[in-house]
């Protein structure tokens, strides 16, 4: 088997090749000194909303052990999607009492994405058995996908640094990371489904205009920012979503087979 011994400058421009949206220099810097949210920087302030937050969380962690006890034991005893619509009305009051708190509307949009799934923004999607509703409103659904991408929009919104080389607390790269991830896998869904299936979003949101391609190249771009801010999982998503990046990858693996011959790895 042949070994090819690659630079520093080979490995970042065949990183650069898989993923179009990287820079190595750009490196996300993590400062545990910082307030934990720029928009919250009072310690005491930020202690009583998170703990609010927690204590919702925690509700939302409990219906998820019922509802695998419940399955497991074959009874249905608790409404498990009803408490869910509670504890999203818990996360809706908590960001209407703060609404610069970009955790909230991160996990509002978890929540959202738990009730009814990753293609709340395609009509008559089939069935998708992760989400707790499967019989709803077409009303119902559009208001849903509003909310969550509303949510997701601004949480990065509020995060995101406007100068590079910014330092971010660790809570504010988990919250941005997590918040594109999730955008992420609503548009890779809804990229699978387009064609077959029609997108229905609301009015006022541009993805009512997107093809099949533009939610592949949004959904990778969305993975590529939640790796960069910290997830291993969604970095490696990003290359094998990203079309453009997929094709690149083909056509210099082919050229270094050739150059350097077929007991190359692929």
């Amino acid at each position: 088997m042949a070994y090819v011994e690659l630079s520093r400058r080979d490995i970042n421009v065949l990183g650069k090749i898989k993923d179009p949206e990287s820079d190595p220099s750009l490196m996300v810097q993590v400062d545990p000194t910082l307030p934990k949210d720029p928009h919250v920087s009072n310690p005491e302030e930020y202690q009583k909303v998170s703990q609010e937050e927690r204590d919702i969380i925690m509700s939302i962690q409990k219906l998820e052990m019922r509802q695998a006890e419940q399955q497991t034991s074959g009874t249905a005893d608790v409404d498990i999607a009803g408490e869910y619509r509670e504890c999203v009305s818990r996360l809706g009051q908590l960001i209407q009492n703060y609404p610069q708190y970009a955790s909230a509307r991160n996990n509002r949009a978890q929540a959202l994405r738990r009730l009814y799934g990753d293609s709340m923004l395609v009509a008559d999607a089939p069935r998708n058995p992760q989400a707790l509703l499967q019989e709803l409103g077409d009303s119902e659904r559009l208001e849903a996908a509003k909310t969550a991408l509303s949510d997701l929009d601004h949480a990065i919104s509020l995060l995101t640094p406007k100068v590079a080389y910014s330092r971010l607390s660790p809570q504010v790269a988990r919250t941005l990371s997590n918040a594109h991830t999730q955008r992420a896998a609503i548009y890779l869904m809804t990229s699978k489904l387009v064609g077959s299936k029609s997108v229905s979003v609301d009015a006022a949101r541009p993805e009512g205009g997107w093809s099949k391609l533009d939610f592949e190249e949004r959904a990778s771009r969305d993975f590529a920012m939640g790796g960069r801010y910290g997830n291993e999982i969604a970095k490696a998503l990003a290359v094998s979503t990203n079309p453009t990046a997929k094709l690149c990858g083909q056509m210099v693996r082919e050229a270094m087979r050739k150059e350097y011959g077929p007991g190359l790895a692929p």
